[in-house]
């Protein structure tokens, strides 16, 4: 098979779909790589590197889309990117289509098999594509948090693990899954008073017999959630349902009565975002505020520490990647079941249950397409 990897474009986006390492992965079960140049020299991985593995040298994005059969991307394909895919060529990346109905509409128009990274399940349970940059990115909300509650940036002046004689700042986690746990460990290394709410009553029975009382769990009701939030400095949104859009569970009423100056890191943006008064932001202009609350909304977390993320996203990505060039997608799909979920659109059809729902469109299951 041919592989393409492209240079990433979404603003401040400097991860790569693969390493060299992958490349030789790959190179060694008798695939070409096509690898537009410039891919991964932002984190310090040159052609030559690529080159050495093996890899071709491309000179432009058009040249990778218009030669191979799969494209391994980080981010979901920007509208131009879209446009130059074609029926029966995989795409493998993240997608987030739930809350995106331009780019499923260009998806489903361009007749692409397109995988996601996001929906692909383990069998262990969790989506262990999606985990790495979890961590990435729950480790990175509370050092944004801790950021922005500096009064430079719009905060309330306040230092996180605070100092003798003056409280810690209250960091409140909503989810306690990857991304939530992430960011509990380093709120508490920082020094924090930590609140986490879940569901999940067992969840929150491991993270208390890790922590113990430096943190609190907390089930998550309509009223605890208000009460934690509205006691906050940092609120930290971590909430996930796999493929579909995050439900909105800190409302812009409840936004309006916190503490001027508050800082609210969301996480799940990229599924929609938890706060009813979040949208999309970029590392160039990363927050807003709203009702005196500062947002941090940035779509693209893990790119700002993009060598540290690419590297632990190659590492869960490239089983799969050999898994559908060895064996085409229809063959790699039938024989296993975790990746078949990360199917979300092909030959023209929504093939992910949670994306058709939400975006209105009809549900073709994977089977019917894999025969």
């Amino acid at each position: 098979m041919r592989i393409g990897l492209p240079k990433e474009i979404k603003n401040h986006e400097y991860r790569v779909g693969l390493t060299p390492a992958s490349v030789r992965e790959l190179v060694s079960h008798g695939h070409q790589v096509l690898v537009q140049a410039g891919a991964g020299a932002a984190i310090g991985l040159s052609d030559a590197d690529y080159g050495a593995v093996g890899a071709g040298i491309a000179p432009d994005a058009e040249s990778v889309f218009a030669q191979a059969d799969m494209i391994v991307k980080v981010k979901e394909p920007q509208p131009q990117e879209c446009a130059m895919l074609r029926p029966g060529q995989i795409l493998y990346t993240y997608l987030h289509l739930a809350p995106d109905p331009a780019q499923t509409k260009a998806l489903v128009e361009s007749g692409a098999i397109c995988i996601a990274y996001e929906t692909i399940t383990g069998p262990g349970g969790g989506l262990p594509l999606l985990a790495p940059m979890s961590e990435v990115a729950g480790r990175m909300a509370v050092q944004a948090g801790a950021a922005h509650l500096e009064k430079s940036k719009g905060g309330m002046g306040v230092l996180l693990g605070g100092v003798p004689g003056v409280p810690a700042a209250h960091v409140v986690i909503i989810g306690a899954g990857v991304v939530g746990s992430n960011a509990l460990q380093v709120a508490v290394g920082m020094g924090a008073r930590v609140t986490v709410l879940d569901k999940n009553v067992d969840r929150l029975r491991q993270l208390d017999l890790v922590f113990g009382n430096r943190i609190q769990t907390v089930y998550s009701t309509a009223q605890s959630l208000e009460d934690a939030v509205l006691d906050a400095e940092v609120v930290v949104g971590g909430v996930l349902i796999p493929g579909a859009a995050a439900p909105k569970l800190v409302t812009k009423k409840m936004i309006g009565a916190m503490k001027k100056g508050a800082v609210v890191v969301d996480v799940a943006i990229d599924q929609g975002g938890c706060f009813e008064t979040s949208h999309a932001t970029t590392h160039d202009n990363p927050t807003f505020v709203v009702d005196g609350v500062v947002h941090y909304c940035v779509a693209n977390m893990p790119g700002a520490v993009a060598r540290t993320s690419t590297f632990a996203l190659n590492n869960a990505t490239i089983g799969h990647a050999l898994a559908l060039a060895d064996k085409g997608w229809k063959q790699a799909l039938r024989d296993d079941e975790h990746l078949r979920r990360g199917l979300n659109v092909a030959e023209g059809k929504v093939t992910y249950d949670a994306v058709a729902r939400d975006l209105g469109y009809d549900h073709v299951p994977a089977a019917e397409l894999l025969g």
